[in-house]
């Protein structure tokens, strides 16, 4: 039924860019706020990037200048644009889905990994 799908993840050496993908279904996309979280090995998991439904838009610090997010409403699809990479960004990049209005859902994607290493 619902479905969040990342695509774009990989390796890259550190200074590259690498821009993620997230395509929602079964749900209907504009009234969710969407966001990316990563995970490393032994890390909590944190929020990276959110954008609202009327596009407000959050960032980490360390990710501040670096990370763009990005919605396509007309194609349920939300981005992250990766820039300035390092080997602190590794991680498994997982798309989130989130209504807090009237019942809370939270929908969440299988992750994609990346990794970023000369």
């Amino acid at each position: 039924q619902v479905q969040l799908v990342e695509s774009g993840g990989g390796l890259v050496q550190p200074g590259g860019s690498l821009r993620l993908s997230c395509a929602a279904s079964g749900i209907i996309f504009t009234f969710f706020t969407m966001g990316w979280y990563r995970q490393a090995p032994g890390k909590q998991r944190e929020l990276v990037a959110s954008i609202t439904t009327v596009g407000r838009t959050q960032y980490v610090n360390s990710v501040k200048g670096r990370f763009t997010i990005s919605r396509d409403n007309a194609k349920n699809t939300v981005y992250l644009l990766m820039d300035s990479l390092t080997p602190e960004d590794t991680a498994v990049y997982y798309c989130n889905a989130e209504r807090r209005v009237q019942a809370s859902v939270d929908y969440w994607g299988q992750g994609t990994q990346v990794t970023v290493s000369s």
